[in-house]
């Protein structure tokens, strides 16, 4: 061969080469990175090329497939009560991809999981088409119901949950949103409504219950009652508390108001039930903010990794704040903020005789031939109190249901406890306050729910009437009964 034929052959040979591992550079380093590419529309176009598997409560599907007129979206999502259970499910849309449920477990739903790969295999050659799997949840549909249309064309959310287990029970958010309404997404009304919910200022999109923190008011005086029991600063749930009125704010001149009677002096047990704010704000700092710091994370303040399996977003309880700050943070002012989820699960916790379980709304992934692919276990997160403080809170929450503020959310027959909050918010607290309720029911088998409803607006015309006891009790008592009933 003579010198310019072996350096073409040699140059040829380096393409050869250079194209091989180009290849497979594609083909394997760069495989998942294209594979979910947003401008693939192959994967999108194989994922529903099938029926989707359904997301399941109470044994029904609450989603399906339906088939389309498109060569290349064989088929689209469909919702029952899309409004009502988008906050769970999230959307699948051809268009505009997917969320929450929908998404986090799209592997399972479409059977693209590594579990159903011998279901695809036997697929193959039994001529049967590719489907997908179920996801069984938590949730149960007449607290759903209840907590949705509880809330109505208020601005809010719910968060029920089963303290001995976690298993969250209700998760409501309004305004709503159906995702069946832009499942294919291709139409220009499809694509019209996305951008609509999606830039809507009331935010439809939003699931409120996870994604959306708040300050909690006075909703958060049973976690300060509970980090002043477990610290020793309180003894005697019904001895004086020692607390001046007015109250004046460590450091400052500045006295911490009192929107009820009788404060001065008040016992921890008087306190919840009227809901004074100088005594539990006292105690915040009397316990201190490292001590109130460590009891808000032990029940999942400031942990940014809650997955139900749906992230919620971190519920905050200032590290660095100063003793003024502190003591305005223990009666859910200031910077503490908080998702409903999280109120839940304060609630939970205390109703749970001190234990905290991790929360979660997906129970069981099942394959098309309905074979159990996992089963979720129930998870202690931690233990934030004492089985003894834990009976203690709950005797003065059902005070406050028995006898004080939280009188609307009682059921006949059942032992509630309850706290109410209305929480301050905006610039110089001029907003339009928020209304909390949390509780929880017990019976002689123990407490199955636990509740937390917050209203961000209502058709009160004054500030006066706008109260948790009021406004948010009544809806948890709604969603408390639906889950008695459904026992």
């Amino acid at each position: 061969m003579n010198k310019p034929l072996r350096h073409i052959a040699i140059f040829c040979g380096l393409l050869v080469l250079a194209l091989l591992i180009r290849n497979n550079w594609i083909q394997y380093v760069r495989a998942d990175e294209l594979s979910t590419h947003k401008y693939n529309q192959r994967v999108a176009i194989e994922r529903y090329a099938s029926p989707r598997g359904n997301i399941v409560v109470d044994g029904k599907p609450i989603t399906g497939s339906v088939k389309t007129d498109s060569n290349y979206f064989v088929y689209k999502r469909t919702y029952t009560d899309g409004e009502m259970w988008s906050p769970v499910t999230g959307y699948a849309s051809q268009a505009f991809g997917a969320n929450q449920i929908e998404k986090l477990e799209d592997g399972i739903l479409t059977g693209n999981d590594d579990q159903l790969f011998f279901d695809r295999t036997l697929a193959m050659f039994t001529g049967d088409k590719k489907k997908g799997g179920d996801v069984i949840t938590t949730l149960n549909g007449a607290a759903q119901k209840a907590a949705f249309e509880g809330l109505g064309d208020k601005k809010g959310a719910v968060a029920a949950i089963e303290p001995s287990t976690g298993k969250i029970l209700a998760l409501a958010s309004t305004p709503s949103y159906d995702p069946s309404s832009f499942a294919a997404g291709f139409s220009q009304k499809e694509a019209d409504t996305f951008t609509r919910l999606d830039k809507d200022k009331d935010k439809p999109m939003l699931n409120r219950a996870l994604r959306e923190i708040y300050p909690p008011g006075s909703t958060f005086k049973v976690l300060t009652a509970a980090a002043a029991l477990e610290n020793g600063v309180v003894k005697d749930i019904d001895a004086p508390t020692d607390t001046p009125e007015p109250y004046i704010l460590p450091g400052t001149r500045t006295p911490m108001k009192n929107h009820a009677e009788g404060c001065e002096n008040a016992s921890l047990n008087k306190a919840l039930e009227v809901s004074c704010n100088s005594v539990f704000a006292k105690l915040g700092d009397s316990v201190g903010r490292d001590k109130m710091v460590e009891m808000a994370e032990k029940f999942g303040f400031n942990n940014p990794e809650i997955d139900v399996p749906v992230r919620a977003a971190a519920s905050v309880y200032d590290k660095n704040m100063s003793r003024d700050g502190n003591a305005q943070s223990s009666i859910g002012q200031f910077n503490t903020a908080t998702t409903p989820l999280q109120m839940a699960m304060v609630t939970a916790a205390i109703a749970n005789d001190g234990k905290l379980m991790k929360p979660y709304m997906v129970d069981e992934l099942r394959s098309p031939d309905l074979d159990l692919l996992e089963k979720h276990e129930p998870e202690e997160m931690s233990r934030p109190m004492s089985a003894e403080t834990a009976q203690l809170v709950q005797k003065m929450m059902e005070n406050v249901v028995d006898n004080g503020t939280g009188g609307k959310a009682g059921i006949d027959g059942v032992k509630v406890g309850g706290k109410t909050g209305t929480a301050q918010h905006g610039e110089q607290n001029k907003a339009r306050p928020y209304a909390w309720f949390v509780s929880y029911a017990k019976t002689d088998q123990g407490s199955p729910v636990a509740v937390a409803v917050i209203v961000e607006d209502s058709s009160a015309v004054a500030r006066e009437d706008i109260s948790g006891g009021g406004l948010a009790g009544p809806i948890a008592r709604d969603v408390m009964k639906a889950v008695l009933d459904s026992k």
